[in-house]
């Protein structure tokens, strides 16, 4: 008798929003490296230079958010469990949306 396993569809959908994860961090490290080095006339030096740390920052958060979920969903699949709390995609989504905020702002009332 085969020992009970996760569906292999629900580990390959984690799998997938796993690299999802990934590719969203990517494009925060490609977004924080274009801030600081390819937009020089983005408002002043030290906002541009905020930003793009505060985005490179979103860019380690990303990969490491996404690795703990998917460890966390594989750990709950393999056992059967319920799935995890999403406390901290909530987290990583609200500081997503208040760097956009900062960055509408930034643009909109020009150099700072």
């Amino acid at each position: 008798m085969e020992p009970d396993r996760p569906d292999e569809r629900f580990t390959l959908a984690s799998e997938r929003t796993f690299l999802a994860w990934m590719r969203t961090s990517l494009g925060l490290l490609a977004g924080g490296i274009a801030m600081v080095h390819l937009v020089p006339e983005f408002s002043t030096g030290w906002v541009r230079t905020s930003l793009g740390l505060v985005l490179l920052a979103l860019a380690v958060l990303a990969a490491l958010v996404g690795m703990r979920r998917w460890l966390q969903v594989r750990n709950a699949l393999e056992r059967g469990a319920p799935m995890p709390e999403a406390k901290d995609l909530w987290l990583f989504a609200v500081v997503i949306a208040l760097v956009a905020v900062a960055a509408v702002v930034v643009t909109v009332l020009g150099a700072v």
